[in-house]
């Protein structure tokens, strides 16, 4: 579908293109030749589809790389420097760097850190666990995955939040077949983390990717009403279940990135990015 500078916006503004998305789009080499479907979600062409996979897969091999290095004792910001420049050995660039004003090229977020940790000099110590979420842009295409790391030996109530998270995120990328609603993706991780006596977050959630960092459509994590969004074959998204050992609740830093827990207590999060198909699901950082 080929927008024309006159056309009302894909994103529902109601306003002609050329003054709504017609600047980032051209920026973000995407243009405005690619399939539309409702509120602004864009469906990716096949050409789109293996560009993201590639990327997906070099975020996926900066997270296995990363198992080598990650241990009691190396700094967060250790962990940021050496995947800045793994990633750019790789032809690539990582997507947080300068993202909105964040000032590195990883999240990292241990311990009581829900997302959007930022790197810096502080070691890891035994008992921590780590989440590191990873974006790439590899020839313009976005890939996005994060996993947990245990740091020496934790506690068997942070092993089993851990593994109670992951479960999460596969039970909500089970979910995922066309002409489904949104909703069951969160209901399905929000029955399973309630069972295991945890909570789910609620203010961040997935995403769509490919294009751009973050397009719509959001993705709930928890049980939500039907939103009338069905998935469709080609759609991209991210699934990234932020689980609480305690309150769902969240604090944001004076940095204006870091989300703790509202009560102090630990938080777990994995994600991958998924193509929905035909007839399922193809997890592209898998």
């Amino acid at each position: 579908m080929k927008l024309s500078r006159n056309d009302l916006c894909w994103c529902g503004s109601g306003k002609k293109y050329k003054k709504c998305h017609l600047s980032s789009d051209i920026e973000s080499g995407a243009g405005s030749d690619y399939p539309v479907q409702l509120n602004g979600i864009r469906i990716k062409t096949q050409e789109q589809i293996d560009g993201i996979r590639k990327s997906c897969r070099l975020a996926k091999k900066v997270l296995d790389e990363a198992d080598k290095i990650i241990k009691p004792g190396i700094t967060t910001d250790e962990i940021n420097k050496w995947a800045h420049e793994f990633i750019l050995s790789h032809n690539a660039v990582p997507a947080p760097l300068n993202y909105n004003g964040f000032p590195k090229s990883v999240c990292t977020s241990p311990n009581d850190v829900i997302c959007h940790g930022i790197p810096d000099d502080t070691p890891l110590k035994d008992g921590d666990i780590l989440n590191l979420d990873v974006t790439t842009v590899l020839d313009g295409y976005y890939g996005d995955s994060g996993r947990m790391y245990l740091i020496g030996d934790p506690s068997e109530e942070a092993r089993k939040l851990v593994k109670v998270a992951k479960e999460c995120l596969y039970l909500g990328i089970e979910e995922v077949r066309p002409n489904r609603d949104l909703n069951v993706i969160g209901i399905a991780i929000e029955k399973h983390a309630r069972k295991h006596g945890f909570s789910v977050v609620r203010d961040y959630g997935g995403h769509g990717i490919g294009i751009l960092f973050h397009e719509e459509p959001h993705i709930h994590h928890y049980s939500s009403k039907k939103r009338n969004i069905i998935m469709q074959p080609n759609m991209v998204f991210t699934i990234e279940p932020m689980i609480n050992e305690g309150k769902f609740g969240t604090k944001l830093l004076v940095d204006n990135w870091t989300a703790v827990t509202v009560d102090g207590k630990l938080s777990a999060q994995w994600e991958h990015t998924v193509r929905v198909t035909e007839k399922g699901y193809e997890i592209l950082t898998g």
